[in-house]
């Protein structure tokens, strides 16, 4: 089994500036994800894609393959399935490799134990894809919306309103750390998510992702990082 880690680092970002490179627990952000990747006893080969030198450069420092992503790639706008086409056509025999996984490097607390178990759960159910997810709390499926006629209606049918709690479905929310898609399904749907996807879940803690600087405040916090 060979498998592709792909890790998208772009320069620009309004929430938390130069983010991928910002200092965590001594090391710069995206290194904790390069080294979950390089650590994981499944992953073949490790690519961070950038259209910024100096994230190119820190990655190759900690090991990381790396590839100059297009500006036009690296834009507000861009979504993440032109990115990883970008990457695929620049890998040699790629039919050769079975699975992706993306790994976003604003999920410092994900390690190479949940990159092991995810794929190992992909593998044992037989899917062709997974997300990482955390449970969410339900009772959103106990809300209302107006109608066409301005008429109350669930949001998703009108007996989940009526509904205790504990009755309703459990509810699992992507949380951006980990996923897996077989190379031959996403290069005939360019989609991350399939018939065939499964949920590795993980804790509301392990889930923290950065977006802005008191999100790095509640991480270094946490010290989960070693």
């Amino acid at each position: 089994m060979k498998i592709i880690s792909i890790i998208p680092a772009r320069g620009g970002s309004k929430g938390l500036p130069k983010k991928n490179t910002i200092e965590l627990n001594g090391k710069p952000l995206i290194f904790w994800t390069i080294k979950a990747s390089i650590k994981s006893k499944y992953i073949t080969k490790t690519i961070v894609s950038s259209d910024d030198d100096k994230i190119l450069s820190i990655s190759q420092k900690y090991k990381a393959e790396i590839l100059k992503r297009p500006a036009e790639l690296a834009l507000d706008t861009t979504p993440t399935e032109p990115v990883i086409e970008h990457v695929l056509k620049n890998i040699e025999n790629i039919n050769t490799y079975d699975y992706l996984i993306l790994l976003q490097p604003t999920s410092p607390l994900r390690d190479e134990n949940d990159i092991d178990k995810s794929i190992e759960l992909l593998i044992k159910r037989k899917a062709t894809a997974l997300i990482s997810t955390t449970i969410i709390d339900n009772k959103v499926l106990k809300a209302f919306k107006n109608n066409k006629y301005g008429y109350l209606e669930g949001i998703l049918n009108n007996e989940y309103p009526f509904m205790r709690r504990q009755d309703l479905p459990k509810i699992l929310m992507p949380n951006g750390a980990i996923y897996i898609v077989s190379i031959q399904e996403f290069l005939k749907t360019r989609k991350l998510f399939t018939n065939e996807t499964i949920s590795f879940e993980m804790s509301n803690e392990k889930s923290l992702d950065i977006d802005t600087r008191s999100d790095l405040k509640k991480i270094q916090n946490i010290k989960l990082l070693r």
